[in-house]
């Protein structure tokens, strides 16, 4: 039986690998669920889901759970708060997987926590690892544990590769990977019309139900950009060696070309459930909950080049990922606090690839080598976002 720490449980990720692993009471065994401050939704978990532990980012939400566990039958919970909880529940050692869907920054040291402790890391925060590059993976390597992709197109490319591919090498015969984008709910408004969308709009994604942050992303497809750059780390491709495909129906969700002339694609619905079971069940396959593909339903699958006029944000990225260093980690901490701004609607949606640029021009750029310096540079282009957020909304 696998045991199992779901960093970000309430979130769209967390319920999704919550539903799996209802399925199969006899294979998983839920021992630590974390959230930020969604009371009521962790409670709800805590009693169908009777985990260990349950950890609160924040201390008032903590306090408030506490006070329903200590009512309910689910009394035995033990209620954490803190960012260091995170982490503690992570790395326990009673704990084989770990679940890393906590959105942002803020995942990544309970990632690292995992990692470091040995553990098998099933990982939808995307963010932990662009910001921390080949730190996360060194750790990886270091501790033994297995690092294995949740994100739709990283799992599509995996379930694509060789059969004997560890994440982390350079697959022989590879010659390319397409790494495919829905286009988001902007890819045929006309461009001068984007100055004027609302948070509503932007996080209403035509095929994925995901969380607002990830949803802006991907209506900027600096959720693509980003993915290229964990799949430059995962997959050990250089930046050039990966090509974004748009394709609407996002039933392709990524594919691997070979150097034979071979193109291995995974299709399926679009429901983060199947890239979810196949990394909890994996190297076997178990019921996801997801209903099967009717290609006929189908019937079309259409691809076209992303339009860098309309997405500038993926050129911030694809540059960021061939210039390297601490680029990466400017280019997403600009993007967190540009999001952040325009869902409070304090900017533009045009104005968040303006802020994520001037953090790239102010923040100076090195060569990580610790954690530490990775945070201090996470910092320093949050203060220089935050700054030029300032300047436009005067």
């Amino acid at each position: 039986m696998k045991t199992l720490c779901v960093l970000g449980s309430t979130g769209s990720i967390g319920v999704s690998t919550l539903d799996v692993v209802a399925r199969h009471p006899d294979k998983y065994r839920v021992v630590a669920l974390t959230a930020n401050k969604n009371v009521d939704d962790l409670y709800q978990q805590c009693l169908r889901h009777r985990p260990e532990y349950a950890v609160m980012v924040d201390a008032g939400a903590a306090s408030d759970l506490q006070s329903k566990i200590s009512a309910s039958s689910a009394d035995h919970v033990q209620v954490l708060s803190g960012a260091e909880a995170l982490a503690k529940v992570a790395s326990l050692p009673d704990v084989n997987t770990v679940m890393a869907a906590i959105v942002g920054a803020a995942g990544l040291l309970p990632t690292l926590a995992a990692a470091n402790a040995g553990h098998t890391v099933l990982l939808a925060n995307k963010e932990a690892l662009v910001m921390s590059g080949t730190l996360l993976m060194q750790a990886v390597a270091d501790n033994n544990a297995v690092l294995l992709p949740i994100d739709s197109e990283h799992n599509a490319i995996f379930q694509s590769m060789p059969a004997d591919y560890t994440i982390g090498q350079q697959a022989h015969g590879v010659r390319k990977i397409l790494l495919t984008a829905s286009g988001g709910p902007f890819r045929t408004l006309p461009i001068e019309k984007l100055d004027a969308v609302t948070p509503e709009q932007a996080v209403a994604h035509p095929n994925w139900d995901m969380g607002r942050k990830i949803s802006v992303d991907s209506a900027t497809m600096m959720n693509k950009g980003l993915e290229l750059i964990e799949a430059c780390l995962l997959f050990s491709m250089p930046a050039k060696a990966i090509q974004i495909v748009i394709h609407p129906q996002s039933v392709i969700h990524s594919m691997v070309d070979y150097d034979d002339g071979s193109v291995l694609a995974q299709l399926g619905n679009p429901d983060m459930r199947t890239p979810i079971a196949h990394s909890l069940a994996w190297p076997n396959r178990i019921d996801s909950g997801v209903e099967p593909l009717d290609i006929f339903q189908v019937k079309t699958l259409d691809f076209e080049p992303p339009d860098e006029a309309r997405f500038p944000c993926l050129k911030l990225a694809v540059d960021a990922a061939e210039l390297g260093g601490t680029r990466p980690t400017v280019l997403n901490a600009g993007n967190e606090v540009a999001v952040e701004a325009f869902l409070d609607s304090r900017i533009r949606f045009t104005d968040i690839p303006k802020v994520i640029e001037q953090c790239l021009s102010d923040v100076e750029q090195s060569m990580p080598d610790c954690i530490n310096s990775i945070l201090k540079v996470d910092a320093n282009a949050r203060d220089a976002a935050n700054e030029f957020i300032t300047h436009l909304t005067r």
